[in-house]
């Protein structure tokens, strides 16, 4: 087995069925997959404590379902910490700014430098920033495509998911 019990069951309850619950009130296949196209897009985001309100925000400005839109982002939250110095590196190069500092001796200067450091921390933000919407909008429209694909399978395999009730527990 690949993947332990204990994390495939979290993943049913966590993700499955608040998803198959959507689908079955009444939510497109269409629509969530964009849904979830949004918050997954805006989960890898590399800024730092801004991805919920920001899925709030844009869900609502564009009719998604607010419960997908959340599943996906913060389902991404362990891949926003993978993908979180990459995309600052990835603007440092493409911009050609400074590196980050990563040895003691560049912390301890740049925290003798507080405006120094806060011109840095928001410049490798920004660029990281526009790298991130660079791949975002590629990757959007290409992820709502094939989760969209994924939930009509998922309909159809789980027709008796759908059509029940959902457990009181739930």
């Amino acid at each position: 087995m690949l993947v332990p019990e204990s994390l495939r069951e979290t993943f049913r309850c966590k993700v499955l069925r608040p998803l198959l619950r959507l689908l079955r009130g009444g939510v497109t296949p269409r629509r969530l997959a964009w849904s979830l196209a949004l918050g997954i897009v805006i989960g890898i985001n590399p800024s730092v404590g801004l991805t919920t309100f920001i899925v709030i925000l844009l869900a609502w400005a564009f009719g998604l379902s607010q419960v997908a839109s959340q599943i996906g982002a913060h389902s991404m939250t362990p891949i926003h910490l993978v993908l979180f110095l990459p995309f600052i590196e990835l603007g440092v190069h493409l911009f050609h700014t400074r590196s980050l500092p990563l040895n003691r001796r560049q912390i301890e200067h740049l925290s003798r430098h507080p405006l120094r450091l806060l011109h840095n921390i928001w410049q490798w933000e920004w660029h990281a920033l526009i790298v991130w919407g660079v791949v975002a909008a590629i990757a959007m429209p290409l992820l709502a495509l094939y989760l969209r694909r994924a939930l009509v399978l998922l309909m159809r395999h789980n027709k008796a998911l759908i059509s029940s009730r959902p457990a009181l527990h739930e």
